[in-house]
């Protein structure tokens, strides 16, 4: 079946067929179809009457698709041929390359044109006024279905796209097909941890880009799609192009204004990217305290701010009064020890401070001065150990040796820490693992299994420690840590590896938004010289303004508490002898306190314009008069029973609110994650596992039944 047609044509034109050679035989002149292609000022037409004259199958069927799949050499060839005669008639090399477009909807076809050389036949029109905004669309069409080897291939093409946004600073429609198409081409190169390869950084040409790209996201004119690939293509390049983006700091302002919008994807795009921003530059955080420098520090006197928060909280819950009480505890029971040789009394008293405290359990042994050398010496006195947390592992077993089921849980736990100590993680999880399998209430277990590479499994111990009942308090505030890291990290990472409307993304967003709640509990609860204090503070403040978005006031006035707890925690840290480090963290949310403000001034409309109703309309490239009957040709495609077949690649900005996060969190525990298991009596309650349906069913049974 022949294409669609345009306008009834009145010159009849000599039968065309194709040998097997793909040679056209009974047409020596072109000259009737320049004829009706002249006479016709819409690209759809002059695709339509090409699409007649070449005899080509439905291209807006499936099955017609697949004829040219099957006879591709034939047909390409044919078409060719009509492209080189005419290479000098823009109208007729024009419609030819929407032809090829169009047969891009279906992914093989567009990998086949590709190799034929389809950029190399796109490209040169987009140097001429006629066809420019017919070649970007092109690009931009090729790019919305997908491939990720060409869109690299399409980003060697940017110094191209970057001559049009420089030479036609007042052609919006092309500016929103080239930075749409930059925005997935660039996305496909340079969307990795690793450097990318040269060819991509070259061509680039980053520093000069970014100004072209905020330029043209300030005009007025500017359509909802250009703003939101414009966002998405600066989001891209915060990563390896730190120093370029941070010479560009309207391009920082705008990031941080889009914390304001109303919509949670372009929120948690800003906040992505400005995390990325700081990636590169930042500094790792310190791991381990001195304890020696906590004391010589508490000896020195807190000064008077800092002893008023200790005391406003509770001195003796505060982190370093604890820290303090158990190294001496420690110590003493060591000493009691070297009297009464008591294994199982020393366990016990372990057990107790593992849960005080992170720095409970140090190395310590028994030493006498040799007067002859005037060095230390190991002195043996009576026990089966020298260092004292060789210790641990004899108490565990004396506890175990008594024979009380209701110890055998202290003793599995003082073998973890010990594991912990030694830096054997890997052990001290899997005991833990199966520690739990006895005894899921113990919330020390679930401790250590959040301190293993397997992140997700760690937030869903975290996420169950807490639902566990007497929670000590170091265990609690660890395992809320743990919580805000592990959430905040993941929920970063999907939304970075994935597109708005997506499941992944959807899945990330759920990450955030429990990571933010829990962040929330901990500020509010947790010690002000607690050790983490100032790393959940960094989350708390950069997921409250990502997270609220315009409820948050421009001059952060609700941010306020947040940050003088921050300058107490870094005060503390500093009292302590610890500079606190320029983690990726601190580094993200002190860019966005510098440029929020200013940002949120200069951006407000541009903003807005995200979250007006005529945006949540338009969820394609717009076209230009003229061009509208063009773009829905392109776009055409049908099922033999005539309805519209979905396009999965086509990238989409969809909307996402809080409400949506709640399908992707654990009825029971809240765990955030896509794996959930639906309740088989509702299918509404969600659920990691069966031990959290089960734990979680008292308070259901009475909903789930009903």
């Amino acid at each position: 079946m022949p294409g669609p047609r345009g306008k009834q044509r009145t010159t009849k034109k000599p039968k065309q067929t194709v040998t097997s050679q793909g040679v056209s035989r009974g047409a020596t002149s072109f000259g009737p179809l320049i004829q009706d292609i002249d006479g016709t000022e819409e690209w759809d037409a002059v695709a339509r009457i090409l699409c007649d004259h070449l005899e080509l199958p439905d291209l807006t069927r499936r099955s017609g698709l697949k004829k040219v799949y099957n006879n591709f050499d034939v047909i390409y060839k044919h078409i060719d041929d009509v492209y080189v005669a005419n290479i000098g008639n823009v109208k007729i090399t024009g419609g030819i390359v929407a032809i090829y477009t169009r047969m891009c909807a279906d992914s093989i076809l567009r990998n086949l044109l590709f190799q034929k050389g389809l950029l190399a036949k796109i490209m040169p029109l987009i140097q001429q006024d006629a066809s420019r905004h017919l070649a970007l669309r092109a690009l931009t069409t090729v790019t919305h279905h997908g491939g990720g080897d060409i869109r690299k291939e399409i980003c060697l093409q940017t110094p191209v796209l970057i001559k049009v946004l420089q030479d036609h600073p007042d052609d919006l429609q092309s500016a929103e097909l080239a930075i749409s198409t930059l925005a997935h081409a660039v996305g496909a190169a340079i969307n990795e941890e690793k450097q990318p390869p040269e060819k991509y950084t070259k061509a680039l040409k980053v520093p000069t880009l970014l100004p072209l790209v905020v330029q043209f996201i300030s005009k007025p004119g500017a359509s909802i799609q250009l703003l939101h690939h414009a966002l998405e293509l600066l989001a891209h390049t915060t990563l390896h192009y730190w120093q370029a983006c941070r010479a560009c700091p309207a391009m920082i302002e705008f990031l941080s204004a889009c914390l304001r919008s109303t919509d949670l994807s372009i929120r948690c795009s800003a906040l992505g990217a400005l995390l990325r921003l700081n990636g590169i530059s930042s500094e790792p955080d310190q791991r381990f305290n001195d304890p020696n420098k906590l004391i010589a520090a508490v000896q020195r006197g807190f000064p008077d701010h800092l002893s008023d928060a200790a005391m406003d909280y509770g001195l003796m819950l505060c982190d370093s009064t604890l820290t303090l009480r158990s190294v001496t505890d420690y110590q003493k029971a060591m000493m009691q020890t070297v009297q009464d040789h008591d294994l199982y009394k020393l366990g016990l008293i372990l057990a107790e401070l593992i849960t005080r405290n992170e720095f409970s359990i140090g190395e310590g042994s028994f030493q006498v001065m040799n007067e002859r050398t005037g060095k230390p010496e190991f002195m043996d006195v009576g026990l089966p150990f020298k260092m004292w947390t060789d210790a641990l592992p004899l108490a565990a077993n004396a506890i175990r040796a008594k024979g009380r089921a209701q110890e055998v849980d202290l003793a599995d736990m003082i073998d973890m820490k010990f594991f912990i100590v030694r830096s054997r993680i890997p052990e001290a999880i899997a005991l833990a693992k199966k520690s739990i399998q006895r005894n899921p209430k113990f919330p020390y277990f679930y401790y250590v299994v959040t301190l293993g590479l397997d992140v997700e499994e760690g937030l869903r111990c975290a996420k169950k420690g807490l639902k566990c009942k007497n929670v000590p308090r170091f265990v609690r505030f660890g395992l809320m840590h743990r919580a805000v890291e592990i959430a905040g990290n993941l929920g970063v990472c999907r939304i970075q590896e994935s597109r708005e409307g997506d499941r992944k993304w959807e899945e990330g967003i759920a990450f955030l938004t429990s990571a933010f709640e829990d962040a929330k509990t901990y500020v509010a609860e947790a010690p002000p010289d607690a050790r983490h204090m100032k790393n959940v503070l960094y989350w708390y403040i950069c997921l409250a303004i990502a997270i609220k978005g315009p409820e948050v006031s421009t001059n952060l006035n609700e941010l306020q508490g947040a940050l003088a707890r921050l300058k107490i925690a870094d005060d503390f840290s500093r009292f302590f002898g610890i500079n606190p480090p320029k983690t990726q963290l601190r580094l993200t949310q002190e860019t966005i306190l510098k440029y929020y403000t200013p940002g949120a001034q200069k951006w407000s409309s541009v903003v807005s314009r995200f979250d007006s109703a005529v945006a949540e309309e338009e969820h394609v490239i717009s076209p230009g008069r003229g061009e509208d009957q063009l773009a829905a040709w392109l776009e055409d495609l049908r099922l033999e029973n005539g309805d519209l077949e979905p396009q999965p690649e086509r990238c989409s900005h969809s909307k996402i609110t809080t409400n949506t996060v709640e399908l992707y969190r654990c009825s029971w525990c809240g765990n955030p994650s896509a794996v959930l298991r639906k309740c088989s009596g509702c299918e509404k309650a969600r659920y990691c596992d069966g031990s959290c349906q089960k734990s979680g069913w008292s308070e259901h049974k009475g909903v789930c039944k009903s």
